[in-house]
């Protein structure tokens, strides 16, 4: 079990210069970006509850996130780069349990035998690489550190944008190696933010070498339809899309690539190249047809993350979190990796914003997609990592749920949680304070509910304070009284991207 020995490898990990002092001295809620070693293991059973968990509440609700950052006496320069460490928290009639484990990829299996790092990440690169180990396929620098899906025939995987799914144990979450979901689509990326409707159909994404392909599977893990083609555009870094009823949405961020550069031993990331004079590309692909595609024009905008999209035929609404362009969102996330606080004016948590976006013309039918008109609308609250309840996934729906800041002054990241009604704007806050840092909350159904926004919102949440981790449940419904319970880990883990609820 680790946990208890969070605070010795700190101590250990700062006197040999891997880690900053800043990270418990100067910017308390940067601590777990630290990272671990990579050898533990964390189990906790009977984990203590403040206030009172609501009685239907069971199932496991899986995490995952980058949680290796140093080896070696080197450590990553950006937060995209750790290694996955896949957390599960189980909520049963006798408590909660908490597990996590490193994500065993091939990649993490061959660093861990070295000792050392052997390969360049996302956004990190060595001088002496060529000394290292070469790659030759997506899959050779998978680090499955983004999301989890859960699979009707039970498989879970351990997801990442640039490679395979990894599949692992749902109960152990050892790893059983990358998912090929066809013979002919193996090795090809699949996106970590697959979209699941209500009946279990999976649609999903990848892009590689100028080439996107879309994928639609069953329930239980069938390839129903697929396609690859040229994409429109840049597609760099394209994170994250939308479904409706009808349609796949796309918005391809002016992203370019220096060839150049990368050649030259740059990382991928300090490769890109931010096109701020050129359009974003607004790609609407047919559900049914996957040939039948269209292109739109929209500012500049860099987009990491959707809510959730409708359509009635003619129209097609959607909402997203515009962030900041990519450069200053690279150089906040190295700052912090740093141990560094990013300047009030600049970090993170100030600029992405809440956008609803109006695609085609009324009227018109699918043929107006083709014509051009694009509606926006914004917000100037601070928000990031939308989610909306996953039974209204591609249909109509009013309500989304983020982490929000709330009066943070010079502090990184955000300390509250936000409930907003898109159709009248009306919004909800809460503030957990600024010894807190809170991640994405995703929305749990209540057993035998069926209007949309009925559950519970369930995350995580840091406090500075005591050096703790904890999950926290709200009544969606009634967000600004506060959680109806907090669940305390013995220990810290650190900070995730994205996770999902199964229920039992």
């Amino acid at each position: 079990m680790a946990g208890i020995g969070n605070l010795s490898f700190l101590q250990e990990a700062i006197a040999l210069g891997v880690i900053a002092p800043e990270f418990s001295r100067t910017a308390p809620e940067l601590a777990p970006l630290q990272g671990f070693t990579g050898s533990e293991a964390f189990d906790a059973r009977d984990l203590r509850v403040e206030g009172r968990l609501p009685a239907g509440l069971r199932g496991v609700y899986y995490r995952n996130g980058p949680g290796l950052m140093a080896r070696g006496g080197e450590r990553y320069k950006h937060w995209f780069d750790g290694d996955g460490l896949v957390q599960a928290w189980t909520f049963g009639g006798d408590g909660v349990q908490h597990k996590a484990r490193f994500v065993q990829t091939k990649k993490f299996r061959a660093e861990t035998k070295a000792g050392r790092f052997l390969l360049p990440a996302f956004g990190t690169s060595f001088a002496d690489q060529a000394s290292r180990l070469a790659v030759r396929a997506a899959d050779d620098v998978n680090t499955a550190n983004t999301s989890v899906m859960k699979m009707a025939d039970g498989r879970l995987y351990a997801l990442w944008e640039g490679g395979s799914a990894y599949e692992l144990d749902a109960a152990s979450l050892s790893a059983k190696g990358p998912r090929a979901w066809s013979d002919e689509l193996a090795g090809m990326p699949f996106s970590a933010h697959p979209k699941v409707e209500a009946d279990g159909t999976v649609w999903n994404f990848g892009t590689q070498s100028g080439q996107m392909v879309v994928y639609q599977i069953s329930p239980q893990g069938q390839v129903l339809r697929s396609e690859v083609f040229a994409a429109p555009g840049p597609c760099a870094m394209v994170h994250d899309f939308a479904v409706s009823q009808r349609y796949l949405v796309f918005l391809l961020s002016p992203i370019g690539m220096d060839m150049a550069a990368l050649r030259a031993g740059d990382s991928m990331l300090d490769s890109m190249r931010w096109l701020g004079q050129e359009s974003t590309l607004v790609l609407v692909i047919d559900k049914a047809d996957f040939t039948r595609r269209w292109v739109l024009e929209t500012p500049a905008a860099m987009v990491f993350h959707f809510g959730n999209a409708w359509d009635d035929g003619a129209q097609i609404h959607l909402d997203y979190v515009e962030a900041p362009p990519l450069p200053g969102v690279n150089e906040k996330l190295r700052q912090i990796m740093a141990g560094v606080r990013p300047a009030q004016q600049t970090h993170l948590t100030s600029s992405p914003r809440f956008m609803r976006i109006r695609l085609g013309s009324e009227g018109a039918g699918a043929s107006g997609l083709s014509r051009g008109h694009i509606e926006l609308q914004s917000r100037d609250e601070s928000v990031e990592f939308p989610v909306v309840d996953p039974r209204v996934v591609a249909q109509r729906y009013r309500h989304v749920y983020y982490p929000t800041a709330i009066d943070v002054g010079e502090r990184w990241g955000f300390n509250g949680l936000m409930h907003l009604d898109i159709e009248t704007g009306r919004r909800e806050r809460f503030s957990f304070g600024n010894d807190v840092v809170v991640e994405e909350h995703v929305l749990v159904p209540k057993p035998g509910s069926s209007k949309e926004g009925e559950g519970w919102l369930l995350g995580l949440g840091y406090d500075c304070k005591v050096r703790r981790s904890f999950a926290s449940v709200f009544d969606a419904q009634a967000l600004s009284a506060g959680p109806l319970a907090r669940v305390w880990l013995p220990y810290w883990v650190t900070y995730g991207f994205h996770g999902k609820f199964y229920a039992v």
